[in-house]
């Protein structure tokens, strides 16, 4: 027996923390699987109840340094997600305040820092100015930098730590004491702005972290809050959690449905593009089946409760979204990695530095500064800006470029895409269906639109649409009839008219040639209009470039298999996978994925969204709904499938850029520490030369502001 507890995990800041925590809990003991996610900051736990229990996973995180706590029980997961959301947006506030002061500051401490070697009270100010940024804005990554030390391990925040505080303490002993160091050069200015710059990444990281675990709160809302049920003959609204199966429940025309459901009686049509992606509603009468949180278009029904909580079809699509979060795997840092090997090695360099220079007699102050200087110059400015400083420039030039894209992260999965998955509806479609081809003349037409034009189907609303213009003005209508699933029949100026499918001229004798809509007058075929749902422009462009970049594309849609072979045709893709519900969605892109793609998805829609989440890359197209752009990693603020080429592009780009910032940042150490080591650099040449590699690390990224 298994039992899954979801446990609130706080205090991660990089993947190595998080690495930290799952490593403490698939080590405990009973604990089957265990992934945690940084971004949500949850740990999904599979464990046997008969080995432990969550208070000792609760324990076990807690003695890693992070906090931990199981959700509030009586909690709704409404309410659950919307206290961890003002949690993260209050982070969030904190860190984007925490910047910007700190920004501000590294410039006023870079602008005293020339006058600082000739005057004792600008040292001063300096002192307190970093002291101020180091003990307010810096606290959370020497907090950060003290818990990997604790268990013998390196992350980002220990070489930040290691270099602001070498900076630090030397321009201190510059500042109390410079004639016993012999020292009179001070780099406040640097742990002030390495510091800064940090946080600025940390506070777009946090941004993203909040609008991608609102998508789960925008998916709970749907659900309206109360239903309107019949108890002994009486309508009453009552709360959503207290209907009971079987219970009869009374929808309006433009109400939400609250629960899943079985009509009973009525008859209306109801908009389920959030789950089928479909684009037009469907009809529904005695027997069908309806989804809570779908909305009701016309008319009016009754019908019975069938799945609910947890066993709905809503709650399921959120649960499959969770799911596909947590089961991202950690994006491996690459600075990270350096950092685990290369922090140690400074250290014991420097301590190493020191006692040479002590044994070969070099006196005290002499083997201290030599020290300081090795430490000065493996200060990690370059290494820590190499990622972060490439991630915002694209960011900012992905905006221009009409992409929204969600941290250094998703850039980097981006240059890795092989496979891109284009949801039909809305994404390669326009959602909206039209009359695309027409074989009927004015007069026919004419009759034909006044009969549409008393039906609630969303097809007459394409005739009708179709007519305007061509069409002066609509006579009366008389004797009409809505035939469900069949189309409509009215008197129009004396005459007997038929609008519908070929089954339904075929029911009165007329004989129908192909699909479409089918106009009869007087027993008669008096011509036929083709409604479709038209491809996006730019998409056949698109889906050509994306052949170009040596990527493969697959239309996955919920729509019939007839329909989405068309489309694939128009726009150029040669694979199809069609008739699936949001589960079948995120089955494919697993598949795909297991073998051994790295897949994109592209879509609108709502039920798109556990698709979105469960792909390496989710693009969310901005026209479409709320859910699906905060599900997304990146949002197409154009609409335009295109975006997608320009946003994998610029992620090679970008990732180029930070490997040879790395490169140059790593390169630089190699060469440098020795050289100071052996006391060839003073601290002022190892700090000229730290602020220059910081400097080319800037100006190569920079380049990207300009990347097409």
């Amino acid at each position: 027996m298994t039992d899954t507890v979801n446990i609130r995990v706080g205090g991660m800041t990089c993947a190595a923390c998080q690495a930290h925590v799952r490593r403490a809990l698939e080590e405990s003991p009973g604990v089957r699987n265990a992934a945690v996610n940084l971004m949500t900051g949850e740990a999904t736990v599979a464990f046997d109840p008969k080995a432990t229990q969550p208070d000792a996973l609760l324990e076990a995180i807690r003695e890693t340094g992070y906090e931990a706590q199981l959700p509030v029980a009586g909690q709704s997961a409404f309410e659950e997600q919307l206290a961890r959301e003002r949690e993260q947006t209050a982070e969030a506030r904190e860190l984007a305040v925490k910047a910007i002061v700190s920004l501000a500051l590294g410039g006023i401490a870079m602008a005293l820092s020339m006058s600082a070697m000739h005057s004792a009270g600008v040292r001063y100010l300096l002192l307190a100015i970093t002291v101020l940024v180091m003990a307010w804005a810096g606290r959370r990554i020497y907090a950060g930098a003290w818990k990997a030390a604790r268990h013998g391990s390196a992350d980002m925040n220990t070489l930040v730590s290691l270099g602001t505080i070498a900076a630090f303490l030397y321009s201190l002993a510059a500042t109390v004491a410079p004639g016993f160091f012999h020292v009179h050069d001070v780099y406040y200015e640097s742990a002030v702005l390495i510091l800064a710059f940090v946080i600025s990444g940390r506070a777009l990281e946090a941004r993203a972290k909040r609008r991608t675990t609102s998508a789960l709160r925008e998916l709970i809302k749907l659900q309206p809050p109360v239903a309107r049920v019949v108890r002994n003959g009486i309508e009453t609204e009552i709360p959503v959690a207290q209907v009971v199966r079987g219970e009869l429940i009374v929808v309006r025309p433009g109400e939400k449905i609250p629960v899943d459901g079985e009509v009973a009686d009525g008859a209306s049509y109801v908009e389920e593009s959030m789950v089928t992606g479909e684009p037009a509603p469907v009809a529904k009468t005695a027997g069908d089946a309806v989804i809570g949180g779908t909305v009701n278009s016309t008319g009016s029904f009754r019908y019975r409760a069938t799945s609910l909580g947890e066993a709905s079809v809503l709650a399921r699509i959120v649960h499959l979204m969770k799911q596909a979060q947590a089961s991202r795997a950690p994006m491996e840092r690459l600075a990270d990695r350096i950092s685990g090997i290369f922090v140690p090695v400074v250290v014991a360099l420097a301590t190493v530095t020191f006692a040479a220079w002590m044994l070969a007699g070099a006196g005290a102050t002499k083997a201290l500064v030599t020290a300081i200087a090795v430490l000065i110059i493996a200060c990690p400015c370059a290494m820590g800006l190499a990622v972060p400083t490439a991630v915002m420039v694209a960011s900012g030039r992905g905006a221009k470029m009409g992409l929204l894209i969600k941290g250094g992260e998703v850039l980097e999965k981006l240059r890795r895409v092989d496979t891109i998955v284009l949801d039909k509806t809305g994404t390669v479609t326009e959602g909206r269906p039209r009359v695309v081809d027409a074989r009927i003349d004015n007069t026919a037409l004419r009759l034909a639109a006044a009969a549409e034009s008393r039906s609630e189907h969303p097809l007459a609303r394409s005739v009708l649409k179709y007519a305007e213009g061509r069409v002066e003005v609509l006579p009366e209508v008389s004797q009409f009839q809505a035939i469900a699933g069949r189309g409509v029949e009215a008197t129009v100026e004396g005459r007997r008219v038929l609008v519908g499918n070929a089954a339904l001229l075929g029911e009165n004798g007329v004989i129908a040639n192909g699909g479409g809509i089918s106009v009869a007058i007087d027993g008669r075929l008096a011509g036929s209009l083709e409604v479709a749902d038209p491809i996006r422009p730019g998409v056949k462009e698109a889906v050509a470039e994306f052949r170009r970049l040596g990527l493969d594309c697959v239309l996955l849609t919920g729509d019939r298999r007839h329909a989405a072979e068309q489309i694939a045709r128009d726009a150029g893709i040669e694979r199809v996978v069609a008739e699936v519900l949001p589960d079948g969605k995120v089955a494919e892109i697993e598949r795909l994925r297991q073998k051994g793609r790295v897949v994109a998805m592209a879509g609108d829609g709502i039920n798109d969204a556990p698709a979105l989440a469960q792909a390496d890359v989710g693009f969310a197209m901005g026209s479409g709904t709320g859910v699906a752009i905060e599900a997304g990693d990146v949002t197409l603020l154009h609409s335009d499938l295109a975006g997608i080429a320009r946003a994998i592009r610029l992620s090679r780009v970008t990732w180029n850029v930070m490997r040879q910032n790395l490169l140059w940042a790593l390169g630089y150490n190699i060469i440098a520490i020795p050289a100071a080591a052996l006391g060839l650099l003073t601290p002022v040449i190892a700090s000229a030369a730290m602020a220059a590699s910081s400097v080319s690390v800037v100006f190569n990224s920079l380049r990207l502001r300009s990347a097409k």
